[in-house]
């Protein structure tokens, strides 16, 4: 079941964040409270009771210091920012990830906002979501070294104003 996430889910997906963090940021439970009151979507897939999937959109205009989400700051005055999506390893067949960017893609279309944003790891490299983000239609717009040089992320959009162009037709 797709839902909005609440404080509640709070302990799961730091759990899922945590399984992940060698490809994601670590996040905490501050972290976690802030980034959601932020979010412009925050939703989880729910299984059976159990939290499988997470995703954390935030909007432009924030005073959030990722240096990723800074970068696409810098240079687009709109867009949405997939800050985080984990799947759950025995999930990511079953089209979670899929289904959660179809809400981000929802929402960009409903509020006209031109692209989403993300990145992805690609020293070392990531090449699940590499592949995944690739299917969905994503574009490698840069690249940036972060965490003192021990990374490098491949920086990602997906053109949602071609698709509203095409919708206005």
């Amino acid at each position: 079941m797709l839902r909005d996430a609440t404080p509640d889910d709070f302990p799961a997906i730091l759990e899922l964040n945590e399984t992940f963090v060698s490809v994601l940021s670590p996040l905490d439970r501050p972290g976690l409270a802030r980034l959601h009151a932020q979010a412009a979507l925050h939703r989880v897939i729910e299984h059976d009771g159990k939290i499988e999937a997470f995703l954390l959109v935030l909007r432009e205009g924030l005073d959030y210091d990722s240096p990723n989400y800074r970068w696409f700051a810098a240079r687009h005055a709109r867009f949405l920012y997939v800050d985080r999506i984990v799947v759950a390893g025995n999930t990511q067949t079953r089209g979670a990830g899929s289904e959660l960017y179809r809400d981000a893609r929802a929402l960009a279309l409903r509020d006209g906002v031109p692209i989403i944003a993300c990145e992805f790891d690609i020293e070392p490299p990531n090449p699940a979501s590499a592949r995944f983000h690739a299917k969905l239609g994503f574009r490698e717009v840069g690249q940036q070294r972060i965490r003192d040089g021990r990374k490098v992320v491949s920086m990602q959009v997906l053109d949602v104003a071609a698709e509203m162009a095409v919708g206005a037709v």
